[in-house]
């Protein structure tokens, strides 16, 4: 059996825009992006669903419309997760293996990371992530991958990610009203690393800032390793609404004011060019400064910026980052926003593109800072499944599942084998899918476009 081609589909619930995306692998690794979609998002405020059907509607339009675009049907989707509730800490683990002679298995190293899932958190919290940092075999520190070693003390420090699970249970509940299921929930900030970061960033030590709409993400890098993680209150919408306030103008006036004319440094914004505003109901048109306009956003930004200062700060390696800032998102292309940035931190500012990891005819249309989420979570899907199952095998057609559904998933042999019998042929995946719920629920990593599905 030839290897069958592998979809990942994502979906970024933000608080101006819902993208919904589909990717594949090419045969070099990168990926290629088959249709992506965005829409207006009204039911989100800083990262937390406020309207759930709001929020169905606008996903339900980008997936349709995907869907559409790429002709690829798909059911599970990854989805981004972020939001003031966030929170990060650290714990270590460690099993006793009861043959140190024999090699550390995959099996091991999960089992490690699943005994993290039952530490202690607080009522109505939930654990998102489970991210180790390396991993200690007896006495040896500084371990980046046990798997294949030997010895008898297995044991690792970890970065957890928690969040509220309100929070989540709602955006879970936004995508299956739509329709789909959740495959898995990814933080933002850590999808957003994976598409605009580089290996040698990550060595080197870099914070990545992610300014949203509603929220900043902060990812702090150093040795390869996820040294930080956090989520700021504030975004792009904050601002937009200094300006509205501040200049007493409609909110989509403030919103075009912003991108078109703001600056985020007010000391060289031109003093002496004025943009008209519509006035309000048929009233005068307002005049409105540039260099009025750059100090409102400046005043802003540089809040935002503290709270970024603070997050490093409170990282412990303020002073290890070599590669300095990336900062990602929609707010990223706020006109001179590196320089106020690398004027407040004192370290090196670039803006991040998820050029590095696209190809394909959509490279330029997707190759945008307010993507760097969408792209990441479509990578952070293929690294699930490189993780935790196997592509098939030509000879055993077997796949490795992981061990806490493996009990679930050879229920289905029986299943599986009962359609073969009835149909006198073998039936491909996609259709056992449509056949199956235990199937499907085993099986949904993997999106594959169905010929005709079984009536």
């Amino acid at each position: 059996m030839n290897r069958k081609e592998q979809y990942v589909a994502a979906i970024d619930i933000g608080t101006t825009k819902i993208v919904a995306i589909v990717g594949r692998k090419n045969e070099n690794g990168k990926i290629e992006i088959l249709g992506l979609s965005k829409a207006l998002s009204k039911g989100v405020k800083r990262g937390i669903v406020m309207n759930i059907e709001d929020t169905v509607n606008a996903i339900q339009t980008t997936v349709d419309d995907v869907q559409k675009r790429s002709g690829i049907m798909f059911s599970e989707v990854f989805v981004g997760i972020a939001g003031q509730h966030i929170k990060s800490m650290k714990n270590r683990g460690y099993i006793i293996r009861e043959n140190y002679e024999d090699e550390i298995r995959k099996e091991e190293v999960f089992r490690l990371i699943e005994d993290m899932h039952k530490i202690h958190i607080d009522i109505g919290e939930e654990i998102i992530h489970v991210i180790p940092q390396n991993f200690i075999v007896d006495n040896e520190t500084g371990v980046k991958s046990p798997i294949g070693m030997c010895g008898r003390r297995l044991e690792a420090n970890f970065h957890i990610v928690i969040g509220q699970v309100a929070a989540a249970k709602n955006i879970e509940k936004c995508v299956r009203k739509a329709g789909l299921e959740v495959r898995d929930m990814i933080l933002e900030p850590l999808a957003s690393s994976d598409s605009v970061l580089t290996e040698d960033e990550k060595e080197a030590g870099v914070v990545l800032v992610d300014i949203g709409g509603g929220t900043t993400d902060v990812a702090v890098y150093y040795d390869n390793i996820i040294r930080h993680t956090a989520v700021i209150p504030l975004g792009g919408n904050v601002v937009t609404k200094d300006i509205k306030e501040g200049c007493a103008i409609l909110q989509r006036y403030a919103e075009q004011l912003k991108i078109q004319y703001g600056s985020a440094l007010g000391d060289i914004a031109p003093d002496d060019k004025v943009v008209a505003i519509p006035g309000i109901s048929g009233r005068e048109p307002k005049e409105i400064s540039f260099r009025s306009l750059a100090y409102i956003i400046q005043s802003r930004m540089e809040e935002i910026i503290d709270f970024v200062n603070f997050e490093i700060q409170n990282s412990g390696y303020a002073d290890k980052l070599a590669a300095g800032v990336v900062i990602t998102g929609g707010g990223a292309m706020l006109r001179h926003l590196p320089q106020l940035m690398k004027f407040k931190t004192a370290m090196d500012v670039r803006i991040g593109y998820p050029n590095e990891h696209l190809s394909g005819t959509g490279k330029t249309e997707i190759n945008q800072p307010m993507y760097a989420t969408s792209v990441g979570l479509i990578m952070r899907g293929f690294e699930y499944l490189d993780t935790y199952r196997q592509t098939f095998n030509a000879d055993t057609e077997q796949e490795f599942v992981r061990p806490v559904v493996k009990e679930k998933y050879e229920e289905t042999a029986a299943v599986e084998d009962t359609v073969e019998a009835a149909t006198g042929e073998e039936v491909p995946v996609s259709q056992k899918i449509s056949i199956s719920e235990k199937i499907k629920g085993i099986m949904k990593s993997i999106f594959e476009v169905e010929d005709q599905p079984i009536n």
